[in-house]
């Protein structure tokens, strides 16, 4: 072995290991919020914010997880948030990728126009948006029901975006064959399109399910009745004026996250691969 390779080592082992305690460390700290999540849930409120601070179990998760599920309605508008987010993602997914394929692959006067429409439209805020929708869901008797969560917001400008770009790397050739062949489109579409960028799908169906699961601001406005609050407004609901019990509020916290959590696991490789996609030009 030469001097350099022997000198070279050495420099590689130190990196390495520099390398690998600073991911150590930052998953760490990135773990240490949830970590106190889950153990705040065990305690009741007076405990939770004891000095030193509580980092082992305790023995009350069972009653805040009783309380935040009788006490309040917390328990239904958790079954609202997953009929509404899971709604919404299976609808919004149709309409992206149905909206993306017209993009990328058939010409039509408006084409460039329209995609431009949807591009400007990720400029905007959705405060801008709050006021004349609220209006409109007035006027149409909307008000305080699950289609006004679902309907408006069904076209994400995203995930249009998102598609659009995935579809723009499946050669034409491809489809023209099919065409030729005799294949409808509907059969281009659902066959040979859509199992392509199946990564992509995935993607925007964890972005649909958490730009849902997580609104707040619309539905507050939107919805009246308790019944037919969704998780994050029924959260706000837990912390009381004058007294607030942080075990139940902190358990309902716990109790929001699992559904993203458990989504994301079960769809973490689709997901990076979707975001990847089209990064690296053939």
């Amino acid at each position: 072995m030469t001097d350099t390779a022997l000198a070279t080592t050495p420099h590689r082992r130190t990196k390495s290991l520099v390398l690998t305690t600073t991911i150590t460390a930052g998953a760490v700290l990135m773990a240490l919020p949830f970590y106190w999540l889950i153990i705040a849930t065990t305690y009741p409120s007076s405990e939770i914010f004891s000095t030193p601070p509580n980092f082992l179990p305790g023995d009350h998760f069972i009653q805040n997880f009783v309380g935040v599920l009788t006490d309040t309605l917390f328990g239904r508008a958790m079954l609202n948030s997953l009929f509404v987010s899971l709604t919404y993602t299976v609808l919004g997914l149709i309409v992206c990728t149905a909206a993306g394929y017209a993009f990328a692959k058939f010409t039509f006067p408006g084409n460039s126009l329209l995609f431009g429409v949807v591009l400007v439209t990720l400029a905007l805020p959705s405060q801008v948006t709050l006021v004349p929708l609220f209006q409109l869901m007035v006027s149409i008797g909307w008000l305080d029901t699950y289609q006004a969560l679902i309907l408006p917001n069904l076209a994400l400008p995203f995930g249009i975006f998102l598609i659009k770009q995935t579809m723009t790397a499946v050669p034409d050739e491809l489809i023209q064959a099919a065409r030729i062949d005799g294949a409808g489109e509907f059969r281009i579409f659902m066959g040979i399109v859509v199992p392509t960028v199946r990564p992509a799908i995935a993607a925007l169906a964890i972005f649909l399910f958490l730009a849902q699961w997580n609104d707040f601001v619309y539905p507050l406005v939107v919805l009246r009745t308790p019944e037919a609050y969704t998780a994050p407004v029924a959260l706000a609901t837990l912390q009381g004026i004058g007294t607030t019990d942080y075990g139940q509020l902190l358990m309902g916290t716990f109790l929001s996250m699992l559904p993203v959590l458990i989504l994301f696991l079960f769809l973490q490789r689709q997901f990076v691969a979707g975001i990847l996609a089209g990064a690296v030009k053939q």
